[in-house]
């Protein structure tokens, strides 16, 4: 939470930007020195603002607001460094969004193991609407992730980011086995 700090002082202070008549007037200095101190946290957190914006520098109850303002997949239950790496790739993710690449990306960036994919490649047409599929390969995406501890990876989490990697229409199947 961003609020009071002791001892922290304004940058701009108020009290020598007064008329002069106030200059030497005990009251009004107090008063606009208790204005510094609501306005110095403030002052500081805009004065600091890209610190707040770098996944690497802001603070970790910042974190989520951080990832919410990116797209990125995160839960707060998660390590923070591991937060701070997927916070820090969503951008790049997006470029690779929907291929295999990007999936292979996303789930290391959240998982730092790297998953095998294997997409079945098959597409199907036809001029008329309703026709059956010609081929006989099934298809969709089968994801397979070798990790040293399998009940350790949050599999609900690891599913939802397949789901939303992964276009919409094609089946998903995830594995998740012991390396």
């Amino acid at each position: 939470m961003r609020n009071h700090v002791d001892g922290l002082t304004s940058p701009h202070p108020l009290g020598p930007t007064l008329p002069a008549m106030f200059a030497e007037d005990d009251f009004a200095q107090r008063f606009v020195g208790g204005i510094d101190d609501v306005l110095s946290p403030l002052l500081s957190t805009l004065d600091n603002l890209p610190a707040y914006l770098d996944p690497w520098l802001a603070p970790p109850d910042f974190l989520d607001w951080l990832s919410h303002w990116v797209g990125a997949a995160t839960e707060s239950n998660e390590p923070v460094e591991r937060r701070r790496a997927v916070i820090a790739r969503a951008a790049g993710l997006y470029a690779w969004r929907g291929t295999a690449r990007g999936l292979t990306d996303a789930i290391e960036a959240a998982t730092g193991y790297t998953a095998e994919i294997r997409d079945s490649g098959g597409v199907a047409w036809s001029q008329r609407a309703g026709a059956t599929r010609s081929s006989s390969t099934p298809s969709g995406v089968a994801v397979v992730l070798r990790v040293p501890d399998p009940g350790a990876v949050d599999r609900a989490h690891l599913d939802a980011l397949v789901r939303a990697a992964v276009p919409a229409h094609l089946p998903v199947h995830l594995e998740v086995e012991q390396s």
